[in-house]
């Protein structure tokens, strides 16, 4: 009998070695981030920041400086900020307090088969902003040193390159943020120095006349969406933080602080140059060096955070631990695309997906006020539904008022998606009770909370 008995151990040491030696999921992909893998504030604030290193709000913020005037610009800078800083923040503390990704929240919010709608959504959205920023990487890079015969290889190396450091996972993503800030500090400086010059003082910058027109609606809903899309992914790191208030307030400064300088940036030169196109601009003010190195970190720091995101969303669609083999894949997509042109068809495409997104942050958010605020059992522990119907319901219809009030121009689009998504989980639940129907997920007698089970791991 002992014999056996050793022989049995034998074979469970033999096996338990085998499962060490298997994948081991640092990033917590399908699972709570544990206590002992939250990180400090410094890195999630480094890395958030960085992911506000975007192209496309300094594009936005120079499209804003031709049409306003500069005490018009500050005013729609900070209520767009405020509004989309809040709406991160809030989301990134329901993350840290859970210590789950966006999309995972999202299954406790539209199911096991809805929440791919979330997946399919975020993760195809950073696909092809990231084929987007690869071939504007490529094309700056080949324009500027007069190799533009090379722009194909030239652009799949950046590619490839920018998306190795998301396989390295978030300790990568933290060294490109940390690099990206000089530059960025170089940017809070050397833009407004150099408006302030060409205009001829602060006074004769306050009085440059705009060549076109928005209104204040439109240009409030362009500061916002030019980075929502962006923002509803920030719980994918937010989750490490160690507390809740943490989370909310990192994000919320380094939202507020990334998108406030790189839109009034791009406002600045756009108003001082009368110019929309941020390239010329930055050329125009004569930074050519610090130019091609602000551009460079800027989509480095983004793509890699887009890179980590459609991993993340990959993972959750197929359920399973490994970002890798998503982030290759995605990394394969959206090459082809950047090198063959193909993702510009997508543009507006893109622009329109900016309605879908508010009103899926605004049904977490809800969901999470309504149905999980006082304690949101383990994710191992839930036998989710396929579908939650009231929810799916509530985000039809959040999305569709996002989407007539910008067709009617009522109101701020992204605004009213988020406020919608939030109240209509509450309404749309009442009507399914009184109905008699519920859809809700099915939980043991007494499940173990996610704070007990995150608070009490080592």
């Amino acid at each position: 009998m002992a014999t056996k008995d050793v022989a049995i151990n034998d074979e469970v040491n033999r096996l338990e070695g085998s499962v060490s030696k298997e994948y081991v999921d640092v990033d917590y992909t399908l699972t709570h981030v544990p206590k002992s893998a939250r990180k400090g504030w410094v890195s999630i604030f480094a890395v958030l920041l960085g992911f506000t290193f975007i192209v496309t709000t300094m594009a936005a913020g120079a499209s804003l400086g031709t049409s306003m005037m500069l005490g018009d610009l500050i005013k729609v800078l900070l209520i767009g900020n405020i509004i989309l800083s809040t709406y991160v923040g809030v989301l990134c503390w329901i993350s840290a307090k859970s210590g789950l990704n966006t999309i995972l929240l999202a299954r406790y919010t539209l199911g096991k088969v809805g929440s791919k709608w979330t997946g399919i959504i975020l993760g195809g959205t950073q696909v092809f902003w990231y084929a987007f920023q690869a071939a504007y990487m490529g094309k700056v890079f080949t324009t500027a040193l007069g190799l533009e015969a090379y722009f194909v290889p030239v652009t799949i190396f950046w590619s490839l390159f920018m998306g190795a450091f998301a396989i390295w996972g978030t300790k990568g993503m933290e060294f490109v943020a940390f690099c990206s800030i000089p530059p960025f500090l170089y940017l809070v400086y050397k833009i407004p120095a150099v408006s302030v010059e060409q205009a001829g003082g602060i006074r004769e910058l306050l009085a440059i006349e705009p060549t076109t027109t928005i209104s204040f609606a439109a240009a409030i809903t362009i500061v916002i969406g030019a980075f929502i899309s962006g923002g509803t992914q920030a719980p994918n790191w937010a989750r490490f933080a160690k507390t809740p208030k943490a989370g909310f307030i990192v994000a919320f400064l380094a939202f507020m602080i990334g998108n406030i300088v790189m839109a009034m940036s791009g406002m600045l030169g756009g108003l001082v140059m009368q110019n929309s196109d941020m390239v010329e601009v930055l050329l125009g003010m004569g930074i050519i060096v610090m130019a091609m190195l602000i551009l460079i970190f800027n989509i480095w720091t983004t793509n890699t955070t887009a890179a980590y995101s459609f991993g993340v969303a990959g993972a959750e669609f197929f359920n399973k631990p490994n970002k890798v083999p998503f982030v290759i894949g995605g990394l394969i997509i959206a090459s082809i695309m950047a090198v063959t042109g193909i993702y510009e068809v997508f543009i507006s495409f893109l622009s329109f997906l900016g309605v879908f997104v508010p009103s899926l942050g605004g049904l977490i958010i809800g969901d999470y006020l309504f149905n999980w605020r006082k304690g949101m059992p383990r994710i191992e522990e839930i036998k989710f539904r396929f579908v939650r119907y009231s929810n799916l319901i509530a985000y039809i219809l959040a999305t569709l008022g996002a989407y007539v009030s910008s067709v009617f121009e009522f109101g701020l689009p992204p605004l009213n998606g988020i406020l919608l998504g939030i109240v209509l989980v509450f309404v749309i639940q009442k009507i399914f009770d009184v109905l008699g129907v519920d859809d809700r997920h099915e939980i043991p007698a007494n499940p173990k909370s996610v704070e007990e089970m995150v608070h009490k791991q080592n």
